[in-house]
This record gives C-alpha cells, sequence and structure tokens, in this order.
C-alpha cells in the first residue's frame, strides 16, 4: 500500500514549534542530569548532542521569526504585487 502525501511514513521530520523545542530541551537536559553514573557513554553523548542541536534550533529561532514577519520584500510591503487572480467584492 503506498503512502499519500503528508503521512509520517514519507520520511520526512518532525516539524516542531518554538516552544515544543523548548519544552524538549528542557526534558532532555532533566534526563541528563538524571543518568547514573554506570549509563551507556554512546547514550549521554547522544543526549548531549541533540540538546546542543536543540540549543542551536532555540537560539536561532528569534532571527528566523524576525524575517519572517518582514517578508520576502524586507519589510517594504509597497513592492508586493497585487494577487491578479483576486476578484473585487460586490455589494448587494
Amino acid at each position: 500500500m503506498r503512502a499519500f502525501h503528508g503521512q509520517m511514513s514519507d520520511n520526512q521530520p518532525i516539524r516542531r514549534t518554538l516552544a515544543e523545542k523548548q519544552k524538549q530541551l528542557r526534558d532532555l537536559r532533566e534526563t541528563l542530569a538524571s543518568m547514573k553514573s554506570h549509563t551507556a557513554p554512546t547514550l549521554r553523548e547522544s543526549v548531549q548532542k541533540r540538546i546542543r542541536q536543540l540549543e542551536s534550533e532555540v537560539s536561532a529561532a528569534p532571527a528566523l521569526k524576525a524575517d519572517e514577519r518582514r517578508g520576502p520584500s524586507g519589510g517594504n510591503t509597497a513592492e508586493r504585487p497585487r494577487n491578479p487572480r483576486r476578484r473585487p467584492e460586490r455589494g448587494i
């Protein structure tokens, strides 16, 4: 059976919001702190690696949000082309 577009089995990365990333970062830090001394070093390293990845994503997120708000024209909305498919509204 084939997967339809957008299905979880499409091997696509899971997109998370900034709040979800911050929660996952807190959870991973707690997990790392609660690990016993006999925990496998590879497991500890993988958790530390994911923490570093999330920290970089969270620190870059405010800069990305500011760029998205300005839009593709850099904040100048006068340069944005008008949508040619939009029909004028008719008064009844």
